[in-house]
């Protein structure tokens, strides 16, 4: 498996709070920030190429170049990994929602945000969902970072659901929830990956296809 590349950091700096001039990193600190983010780049791959269960300590290892002693003084288990892995795109999922434009229609912010979900997922940038009795799925349940994005994103996309159905866009006899769960779906959906085997369709192409699916249906009209 190919090894994650370390380059050098570029230098950072960080402002506490109640203080005017940040305060710039060590060489050691930001070395240690890098490698840290390529660990986490290279956990989020694996998740998506094989998920939770299937990735091991030891190939994150491997691929990041460095030796497991050493991965473990980030991060102290797998599942503190996987975590970490699942709060960074928690993070890009938030910072993606809240740039959506306010003058769409609530059925197109769901789309946009539908067809970020699942480009994510093409470019094998999504981790998969943990299983419902995972040890992965109770860490993120005691992990505030990851319960705080999920319920920002989770209230604004329930905000455009009930708009959508206010307006008849949305079948408003659905539950709220069930249309935010169809949501979640997409970003495991794996309609994707067998479009994308078939080598028949662009991404593009297979992004439209399943947004077509899920919000017009499948009846003729």
């Amino acid at each position: 498996m190919p090894q994650t590349q370390l380059s050098p950091p570029t230098p950072q700096s960080a402002t506490p709070p109640g203080t005017s001039a940040p305060v710039r990193l060590s060489f050691r600190e930001q070395m240690l920030q890098a490698r840290e983010d390529a660990i986490v780049q290279t956990v989020n791959r694996l998740l998506a190429e094989k998920g939770f269960d299937a990735m091991t300590v030891d190939e994150v290892a491997a691929a990041v170049g460095i030796a497991k002693a050493s991965l473990y003084k980030h991060f102290p288990s797998k599942e503190a990994l996987a975590s970490a892995a699942m709060v960074r795109v928690m993070r890009q999922a938030q910072a993606f929602v809240h740039t959506v434009p306010e003058g769409l229609a609530p059925l197109d912010k769901l789309k946009m945000v539908a067809r970020w979900t699942m480009a994510l997922q093409l470019s094998g940038e999504m981790p998969s969902l943990p299983s419902h009795n995972s040890s992965l799925r109770a860490t993120l349940m005691d992990t505030p970072d990851y319960l705080n994005g999920l319920m920002d994103v989770s209230d604004t996309l329930g905000g455009w659901i009930e708009a959508a159905q206010a307006t008849g866009s949305i079948n408003p006899q659905l539950p709220p929830i069930a249309v935010l769960y169809t949501m979640y779906a997409r970003a495991c959906d794996p309609v994707l990956e067998f479009l994308q085997l078939g080598g028949q369709h662009s991404h593009d192409e297979i992004v439209e296809l399943v947004i077509s699916s899920c919000f017009d249906g499948l009846t003729a009209r």
